[in-house]
């Protein structure tokens, strides 16, 4: 799977292109370069995905780790060394998807959204570097690696956030979550330096003879610092207060922040360190769980008296990665039989809630940009004007909701499941917040779609 290098390689040369030669395209050019490069990346991670997941498995029934390219590039006097790569393992290989289908369609989306928007050349190179950064986040070899592309992407978010720069609250928004993410890395950085030194390497499988002369003894510290970046990135109380006022940037970016980037990458570095976790330590994944619980539950409140509708869905993120951490915070074993189910219950969620948040956030942007208000009170009887949003929406509230037969039912009865299997409290606590869910986005669809009480009403030419 050597050409899988040209899932990072693309979309890098089109933020280089864009960013360096935007000024001299027409948006059409800019915008068909974006998007013609972020589809041919969906072909290739479909692609990979399909050798990948049809490859023979091993005699223990799992699928092989695959290391197409890694090499040496920081070597170190003292037997540690910081590698470059790609890896591709079955979460690897599903994030590939979820970030490439997710992006793709942002950036199809954004052609019409960002129609003659100033910096519409800047808008789709910073969409490029987001992507890009995301990719090879995920496609990591190592910790350290993942901690370059981790930063990356906070950059490129804080350039996606800040695209609408002459408005003093977006100004305030991109430099809060810029800062409140660095804090929170700055504790990832801590955590990997802790990791190396004792561990011996960078890499997600240490050798088990440096943990026996002392090392395990401090991992449990660094594993507790790096999910501290990880909260900060996925939004996790109290480092939260970054993400509601993120949405200050156009609206395909909130789609493309909350659904499938930056809100999980939190969620895949525990993913990613879970053997750690359970191994070294299972009492840190408690503090996860709690912490998810709280956060959940604190964002599910919050929604359900929003009146902004991207801010409901903003709280609604934040709650939704408080179950996937719940999810892997609840496993006592790394085998779904043993008390491991969380670990696939969250990958699934993660999946699921990429495509329906994603779809939620693309609906918002088409209503506002037709009463051009993010207020309910403005809107109302909406089905009427905009049939195709409605059922859209309606589907997308429906998935969240837990409704069956659609996806986010599946994926929340498999976390509820792993909640009481943990025990009982933690089962009904995670059971209450899903019914808030439940009301607070039919309370969100009906304000929109059925509510006759609406002060803007807007013409059949604009819906």
């Amino acid at each position: 799977m050597e050409y899988t290098i040209l899932i990072l390689l693309l979309p890098f040369l089109s933020f280089l292109t864009l960013g360096l030669g935007g000024k001299w395209m027409s948006h059409r050019t800019a915008g068909l370069i974006g998007t013609a490069v972020l589809g041919t990346v969906t072909a290739l991670s479909y692609l990979t995905a399909v050798l990948y997941f049809g490859a023979p498995r091993l005699a223990d029934g799992t699928l092989a780790t695959l290391m197409p390219y890694n090499f040496t590039w920081l070597p170190f006097t003292f037997n540690l060394s910081i590698d470059l790569g790609i890896l591709l393992d079955p979460i690897s290989v599903m994030m590939l998807i979820v970030i490439s289908t997710v992006s793709f369609m942002v950036h199809v989306y954004s052609f019409g959204y960002m129609k003659g928007e100033r910096g519409f050349q800047r808008y789709y190179a910073f969409l490029s570097l987001f992507t890009m950064s995301m990719l090879g986040l995920v496609v990591a070899t190592n910790i350290f690696q993942m901690y370059l592309f981790w930063e990356l992407v906070g950059v490129s978010s804080y350039l996606l956030i800040g695209f609408y720069y002459t408005k003093p609250a977006v100004i305030a928004a991109s430099k809060k979550a810029f800062i409140v993410t660095r804090f929170a890395d700055f504790g990832f950085l801590i955590g990997i330096l802790i990791y190396g030194y004792y561990a011996g390497t960078y890499t997600f499988h240490p050798d088990e003879m440096a943990m026996l002369t002392g090392g395990a003894a401090m991992i449990p510290l660094a594993l507790g610092l790096m999910f501290v970046g990880g909260a900060g990135k996925s939004a996790m109380f109290p480092l939260h207060i970054w993400l509601p006022d993120a949405m200050e940037g156009p609206t395909p970016v909130s789609a493309l922040i909350h659904a499938a980037t930056m809100v999980v990458a939190g969620v895949y570095l525990v993913a990613r360190m879970f053997p750690l976790f359970i191994d070294y330590a299972p009492q840190v994944l408690h503090i996860v769980a709690y912490v998810g619980a709280f956060t959940a539950f604190y964002a599910a409140s919050v929604a359900c008296v929003q009146s902004d509708i991207k801010r409901v869905l903003a709280f609604s993120t934040i709650s939704q990665i408080g179950f996937m951490m719940v999810a892997l915070g609840v496993c006592t074993s790394a085998n779904p039989h043993e008390g491991g189910l969380g670990y696939m219950a969250n990958m699934f969620h993660l999946f699921t809630h990429a495509m329906f948040k994603a779809l939620l956030f693309l609906g918002a942007g088409s209503i506002i940009h037709a009463v051009h208000s993010n207020e309910m009170s403005a809107m109302g009887g909406l089905r009427k004007y905009m049939p195709v949003t409605h059922i859209t929406f309606l589907i997308a509230c429906l998935a969240i909701s837990g409704i069956p037969p659609f996806s986010g039912f599946f994926s929340k009865d498999e976390i509820l499941t792993a909640c009481f299997q943990f025990s009982p409290i933690m089962g009904w606590i995670m059971t209450v917040i899903a019914a808030m869910t439940a009301f607070y986005m039919f309370r969100l669809y009906y304000g929109i779609f059925w509510s006759s009480d609406k002060r803007l009403v807007i013409s059949d030419k604009q819906a």
